[in-house]
């Protein structure tokens, strides 16, 4: 009996050993998996320190590049303004007003004596918006304030349209193309020529009775400018009195949505430049907003009134 005793005793304190063994082993198991965990933790906030790190530099970056890129869209902007033309007090008076639907439009236009006897004037719209139609709107402008249309008679507003559609062919300008009303009115005769590739009628106003008389000068319908080679464009004269006024509009000017959803149209806008205090560009702008709840209009807004 003692024996088996004896052997009982020290089988349970053999499993013992081993269970405490076993026990150990997991503890230090458990250690070195805490200590790799640790390491592994603290190795993930290094990194998510270094991540936050560029990160934050990113941003600066990101910050000072969409600054310096603000900042050449405003000079940009600036220049295209400082190109247009100062308003007049002498007749044929000239008031105007550009607002660009973004940053930088597509509308641009001038005016200017080609000589004593002939005034000109003009205004393009090239499609789309941005930087690129800026920047074909820049050249073309200069290049009819400088009057450096090669073989162009620049008192030929026909003959203009055809040289203009055969200097800037779209495929040559990133697919751009562009419409244009250019006309001249000449002193001596108080005739106004005139001629348009795709570009709204210009609207003319004549005081009859109580009321204005509203005349279409132009052929809205007609080909833009760069589409096809060698295209003639078809013009007309108009005489002008004393107390005319004449209303050149890019369709930025009346292609918006009224009160009912519906699209305004150029008889709409016409007839409400009847009823419009001067100066009516900025009269007509404001009507419009009425409508977008002053928001930005949808595309550039550009008109001139002369009074003759």
């Amino acid at each position: 009996m003692t024996n088996n005793n004896t052997f009982g005793a020290a089988a349970a304190a053999q499993n013992a050993d081993e269970d405490l063994a076993n026990v150990r082993k997991e503890l230090e198991d458990l250690r070195a998996e805490h200590e790799d965990l640790k390491l592994l933790y603290e190795a993930t906030i290094e990194h998510g320190e270094a991540v936050e790190d560029q990160l934050a530099e990113y941003n600066i970056l990101l910050q000072r590049t969409q600054e310096r890129l603000e900042s050449e869209l405003r000079d940009a902007g600036n220049y295209v303004h400082s190109i247009l033309p100062h308003k007049r007090p002498a007749a044929p008076q000239a008031d105007w007003l550009l607002v660009p639907s973004t940053e930088l439009g597509g509308d641009s236009f001038g005016y200017h004596d080609l000589d004593d006897d002939h005034f000109v004037i003009y205004l393009i719209d090239v499609c789309g918006h941005g930087v690129g139609a800026a920047l074909l709107s820049v050249a073309i402008i200069n290049v009819l304030r400088a009057n450096a249309l090669a073989g162009a008679d620049f008192r030929n507003p026909s003959d203009v349209l055809a040289k203009l559609n055969n200097a800037f062919p779209m495929e040559r300008q990133n697919n751009m193309f562009f419409t244009i009303w250019y006309g001249v009115f000449e002193r001596s005769s108080d005739i106004l020529s005139y001629a348009s590739g795709g570009h709204p009628a210009a609207i003319h106003l004549r005081p009859a009775g109580d009321q204005l008389e509203v005349t279409s000068l132009g052929t809205p319908d007609g080909m833009v400018i760069g589409a096809m080679e060698d295209m003639p464009f078809d013009g007309g004269t108009y005489q002008m009195q004393p107390g005319d006024k004449l209303l050149v509009i890019s369709d930025g000017t009346y292609e918006i949505e009224d009160e009912t959803g519906a699209t305004l149209t150029w008889a709409q806008l016409a007839d409400k430049a009847r009823s419009c205090e001067a100066p009516i560009p900025q009269a007509i702008y404001d009507w419009l907003s009425g409508f977008q709840k002053d928001a930005p209009l949808p595309d550039d807004f550009s008109m001139m009134e002369f009074t003759f």
